[in-house]
Order: C-alpha cells, then sequence, then structure tokens
C-alpha cells in the first residue's frame, strides 16, 4: 500500500505531464482510496482496533521510502478529503514506534527543511490548517521543537498569529503555545538565550495588540510560561523590567475580566518579587491607591480561594510598601 501510495505521489509531483486529464483524475481517485485504507490501518475503525504489527510495517516503510517527503510536497495538489486523510496519517505516524523506537524522529532530522515547508504553510490559505495540525505532531519530538525554536521562523509566529483569517490565526496560535510549554529544558534555554527580542515582539505584538482575542490569549500564555518553575531565570529578569510592569498595569484596567485575571496572574509576580528595583516600587507607591481601590472589589465569576489568598496578599504587599 504505501509503495503504490508512493508511485502515485511521484506520479502527482512530476504533474502528470505526459498523461491525459481523465488519467490523472484516476490516479487522484485511486491515490484517495489508499489514503483512507492507510489511515483505516493506523486508526482501525469501528469493527476494528489498529494491529500494532500492520502500524510498524507501515510506518516502516513510510519512512524508509520517503513517502512522507512526498507526502507533504504533493500536499496542495490533492483534494481537501485526501488532505484531511493525509494529515491524520502524518499525525499517527510520528506517535508510532517501531522496535519501541520513535523513527519519525530520526528520519524528521535527517529532513529538517520539512519544518520549512510545514511553518511557512501558514502563508497559504488552503494549507495552513493541514500544515499546521502535521507541524503541531512533528514537535512532539523535542529535537525538532527545538530546530523550530532556534530557526528564523520563530520571529514569523508573531505575525501568523495576527493573520487576518480567524482559524489560521487561532492555529498558528496553537503551535506556538506548544512550542512554549511541551519541552521544558529547551523552552527554558531558548527564552534565556533569546530573551530581548523574543520579549520585545512578545511585548509589543501581541500584549498590545488592538485584537482583544490576541491580548487575551498572549496574557494567559505569559502566564503559564512565567509560572513554570523550569523558568525562574526568565521570570526574575521579566518582573525586574519597568517597561513590563506598565504593560501588565495597562491590563489591568482593562474592560475585560478575562484579561484583568489574567493580567492579575502576572501582576503578583512583580508585586512579590523580593529584589524589586527601586522604580518598580516607585511606581508601585505612586499608583498604590489606585491599585487598592481597583482590587477592592476584583474577583472572578466563580468562587476561587487562590485567587482570593494571592490578592489579600498582593494588597498586603502594596499597602507597605516604601521608597527604598
Amino acid at each position: 500500500m504505501v509503495r503504490q501510495t508512493r508511485d502515485l505521489l511521484v506520479f502527482v509531483d512530476l504533474g502528470g505531464q505526459d498523461s491525459k486529464e481523465s488519467k490523472r483524475d484516476e490516479k487522484l481517485m485511486e491515490l484517495s482510496k489508499l489514503m483512507r485504507e492507510l489511515k483505516q490501518v493506523l486508526y482501525g475503525d469501528s469493527e476494528n482496533e489498529p494491529m500494532a504489527e500492520a502500524c510498524a510495517q507501515l510506518t516502516q516503510e513510510f519512512f524508509s521510502d520517503n513517502t512522507l517527503r512526498l507526502l507533504i510536497v504533493c500536499l496542495p495538489k490533492l483534494s481537501l478529503e485526501t488532505r484531511k486523510d493525509a494529515t491524520q496519517v502524518v499525525a499517527n505516524l510520528q506517535r508510532q514506534q517501531v522496535q519501541s523506537k520513535l523513527i519519525a524522529c530520526d528520519y524528521l532530522e535527517k529532513n529538517i527543511d520539512l519544518m520549512d515547508i510545514l511553518i511557512l504553510g501558514y502563508e497559504n490559505a488552503d494549507m495552513a490548517l493541514h500544515y499546521g495540525a502535521m507541524l503541531r505532531e512533528c514537535i512532539r519530538h523535542q529535537s525538532i521543537a527545538r530546530y523550530v525554536l532556534e530557526s528564523e521562523h520563530m520571529k514569523k509566529f508573531f505575525d501568523y498569529i495576527q493573520l487576518p483569517n480567524f482559524d489560521i490565526a487561532s492555529d498558528a496560535a496553537a503551535t506556538f503555545k506548544e512550542l512554549l510549554t511541551r519541552h521544558k529544558s529547551t523552552v527554558a534555554e531558548f527564552l534565556s538565550k533569546n530573551y530581548d527580542w523574543f520579549f520585545e515582539e512578545y511585548n509589543s505584538k501581541l500584549l498590545e495588540s488592538s485584537n482583544y482575542i490576541t491580548r487575551r490569549q498572549a496574557i494567559k500564555l505569559l502566564g503559564d510560561i512565567l509560572l513554570d518553575r523550569s523558568n525562574s531565570a526568565v521570570m526574575t529578569q521579566y518582573v525586574c523590567s519597568l517597561d513590563n510592569l506598565r504593560i501588565l498595569m495597562n491590563l489591568l484596567r482593562e474592560s475585560s475580566k478575562n484579561i484583568q485575571i489574567e493580567a492579575f496572574h502576572v501582576f503578583k509576580l512583580f508585586v512579590a518579587n523580593q529584589k524589586k528595583p527601586p522604580e518598580i516600587v516607585g511606581v508601585l507607591i505612586t499608583n498604590r491607591s489606585k491599585l487598592l481601590r481597583l482590587f477592592s472589589n476584583f474577583k472572578p465569576d466563580k468562587e476561587d480561594e487562590q485567587f482570593e489568598a494571592d490578592k489579600a496578599q498582593v494588597v498586603k504587599e502594596i499597602a507597605s510598601l516604601e521608597h527604598k
């Protein structure tokens, strides 16, 4: 089945120049049927569970003969239904073990340029969601996620997240979140090495975006990143910056309750910092009465004991601040 698929993909890739249109359509139909059958082997169906041995054989065959590369490269030439099936096949192959090894990871390391194709897919409205779904599965492998984080492509995500097409922007945001939360040690290393440009972009393009959804997702993700223990060095650096504090205080004043609550979770880190720079202490004292007034009737929609305890601590800390 994999070899047949490969032969058909080669035909599609070459554009089937020498063939009549009817023959080309016939081949694409055949490919569509094969893709459904491959999916069935990997996922099973309503009557049958997938068989481990068949899955392992299929996976080995797929990676031994570059069929994955052909499938990714030819995807734009396939019908929508075939693309959907192909996306599911590629996703499943990332998780298949052959002799208890994820061979997809080795293959992608040797064919790392495939990640470039998948990421740039966000610039093609027809392909974005298929390539985006494949990309998220590929970055389950730590070495592949590291490649994407360290590549020039990382800067493009700040623009992809703000694309006017809502579905594509949301998909890019999901991939961005996955890149920044899945592999803790790799993420911590990336953020430490790229702190300046990364947070400059993050603040100006996402936290200060004119788009409500972009701001809301960005402040939530920032909280997840900074509150993760593995990023404690980055968090310490972030909460010593006056610019960052100003942005957070603006988000606290948003009319949206959701954004206010998420902003509070980051703001409390500035207040809790035992080594607050004098300029941060100064700003907190200058705005003390406004902040205490804001927090006096500040609560989430649902009862939340932890939130109340955090708020009480923040109020106490701000009330007792003195100029250094």
